[in-house]
């Protein structure tokens, strides 16, 4: 306190409101400093989470692409599977129709 009021009687009131106009001046400098540091580190710190995250979704787009091509061969083989059993559905169907044809024109004769 004594090395204020020795300033004031050295330059005046008008030296202390100056002295003190840039004392806050020097603080917000530096608080300025310090927070243009934290952007840039949270500016670095978004692009390594833009990176991981596009990483990540190349993966997933990767993975799905497999799924779906693994889904579309499994449905290939169970629709060829289907036709294969229609088809021999069918043919039994005829065979009995075929037989059922032949008793039933014997008991008639």
């Amino acid at each position: 306190m004594s090395e204020v009021a020795e300033l004031y009687t050295q330059v005046g009131i008008t030296g202390v409101v100056v002295c003190l106009f840039a004392m806050m001046i020097k603080s917000l400098i530096d608080k300025n400093n310090e927070q243009s540091e934290d952007l840039e580190q949270m500016k670095q710190s978004f692009a390594k989470q833009e990176t991981e995250l596009n990483s990540t979704y190349q993966i997933t787009i990767k993975l799905i692409d497999s799924i779906n091509e693994f889904k579309k061969d499994v449905n290939d083989k169970l629709d060829r599977r289907h036709e294969k059993l229609v088809s021999d559905i069918d043919d039994a169907t005829d065979i009995l129709q075929f037989i059922k044809g032949r008793i039933n024109g014997k008991g008639g004769n």
